[in-house]
């Protein structure tokens, strides 16, 4: 397990010497040589992930890694064109790229509400495309407060502002089997200064996760093989 960790360690400081501009197909392809869903969960703990990821157990492969990426190039692109969107790479669970969204700061919620807005409601309706486009990505979907109120307060409303997306979501065709996972951390994870207005207001979000589902990573071990 040590010389894994430090396979990990590697493949991770090479993945940040080589910088944002690399693509997922060719981070895809550098964590996939690393080998196995195991070292996948060591580079993602490193990277930061969330728990987000197919259950797999198996190994996963370079050229499984850089289809995988290539897929995630694309969902990627498409959601970057979403408006108020921010969207970034993460690194799931079995060490696969995947794809984090972001809506921006206090679009969706204002204080202790789980309503959707009429502009959070118009980008969410093209990201609704941009899910049914890449039907083969699984999705998760992760509310979260600002720190006003108790965590009786904070917890449920988090989790309610996860429903009311992965709801509208699902009324604009959303299939409900590709969304895998709707949950709240609360106020437990800010990416803003909770004691200034303008931090509590990004602390207001929806987290969206597009990950391989566990068909498309027995597809591409499948066409890696060929």
């Amino acid at each position: 397990m040590k010389s894994m960790k430090s396979i990990a360690v590697a493949l991770c400081a090479s993945m940040v010497l080589a910088g944002c501009n690399m693509s997922n197909t060719a981070k895809g392809t550098m964590i996939g040589a690393g080998g196995g869903a195991a070292l996948g969960a060591i580079i993602g703990k490193i990277a930061g992930n969330t728990a987000v990821g197919a259950a797999i157990g198996g190994a996963v492969g370079a050229g499984t890694g850089a289809i995988i990426g290539k897929k995630m190039d694309k969902a990627k692109k498409e959601a970057e064109a979403v408006k108020n969107a921010q969207v970034e790479t993460i690194t799931d669970a079995n060490g696969l790229e995947a794809v984090k969204v972001t809506f921006d700061s206090g679009i969706l919620f204002a204080t202790n509400k789980a309503d959707l807005n009429a502009s959070s409601k118009s980008s969410l309706q093209q990201f609704a495309t941009v899910l049914k486009n890449n039907s083969a990505c699984d999705v998760a979907i992760y509310g979260h407060t600002d720190n006003t109120g108790s965590d009786a307060i904070n917890n449920p409303l988090s989790v309610n502002r996860a429903k009311s997306v992965s709801n509208y979501l699902k009324s604009l065709g959303v299939p409900a089997s590709q969304i895998k996972s709707v949950d709240g951390q609360g106020s437990t994870n800010p990416v803003a200064d909770n004691s200034t207005a303008e931090g509590r207001k990004q602390n207001r979000r929806v987290e969206v996760y597009m990950y391989a589902s566990e068909q498309m990573i027995k597809d591409a071990n499948a066409e890696a093989s060929k």
